[in-house]
């Protein structure tokens, strides 16, 4: 069985978010001198966004296979996002933009893992057509 990886930047949202309820997501964790002589500010939301987003990109890999485990994956990431939305509208540490971001991008894992799992299987089977 497959392991979502979605539930990474997730835990790590609501750990900072109930065990450090102060935190700012909008405070800097670095500045990155750019060639333009501009200042990237790196935020804490930022890092987390990005981090979710290439872990999005991994499922989507990961669902190109056809094992019959990765039914088990999508089921996993739907209540993922299930869970997720669930916390976006009832928490309060969950009513954040960063929070609903995540929860978007859970959503893409879903609709895009499903999608990517129906085209596969449905060049898997082909119907031969009859000659009289």
């Amino acid at each position: 069985m497959g392991f979502p990886l979605l539930l990474i930047p997730l835990a790590i949202y609501f750990i900072l978010a109930f065990l450090m309820p102060g935190v700012e997501w909008t405070a800097v964790m670095a500045d990155v001198p750019m060639m333009s002589g501009a200042t990237w500010r790196v935020t804490f939301s930022d890092a987390l966004i990005c981090s979710a987003l290439f872990l999005l990109f991994l499922e989507i890999l990961k669902a190109t296979r056809t094992a019959a485990r990765s039914i088990v994956d999508h089921l996993l990431s739907t209540l993922i996002f299930v869970g997720a939305m669930a916390a976006f509208i009832t928490l309060p540490q969950a009513a954040t933009s960063t929070f609903a971001i995540l929860v978007v991008i859970s959503f893409v894992d879903v609709i895009g893992g499903w999608s990517v799992s129906v085209r596969t299987a449905s060049r898997d089977f082909s119907v031969q057509r009859l000659s009289d």
